[in-house]
């Protein structure tokens, strides 16, 4: 009897409040093979959190609504999850390394499926 051993799944929160953006995210990120929740702005992405202690990595849009932008929300994440793998994305805004929680990486808007892929691989090792 032979047992295939695979690689643990990795899981990734998509936080966008554009839906069909954020479809298109989770849709990118299943095909690699990534287990995907998605939320539509940082108040459902901190319960989400919260309520999925496994989650490895967080992609976040910078402009939308909620208690906290999607910056302030990657900085809360770095801070409570400080293990967390993040990727922040915007089209209207370019934070400066400074702007950037520690460790995280920024993909500019827009962006192509390939490069979603890469940077989410990229995050993660």
């Amino acid at each position: 009897m032979s047992l295939v051993q695979t690689a643990p799944v990795a899981h990734i929160l998509i936080v966008e409040d554009e839906c069909l953006i954020r479809m298109l995210a989770a849709d990118i990120a299943a095909e690699q093979g990534y287990a995907v929740l998605e939320a539509g702005n940082s108040d459902e992405a901190l319960n989400l959190l919260d309520q999925h202690p496994g989650i490895d990595l967080i992609f976040t849009d910078i402009d939308m609504p909620g208690r906290c932008d999607g910056l302030a929300l990657a900085k809360r994440v770095r801070h409570l999850w400080p293990s967390m793998h993040i990727v922040i994305t915007s089209g209207k805004v370019r934070p400066s390394e400074e702007d950037l929680p520690a460790g995280s990486l920024f993909l500019p808007k827009p962006y192509r499926p390939e490069e979603l892929a890469g940077a989410f691989t990229h995050a993660l090792q």
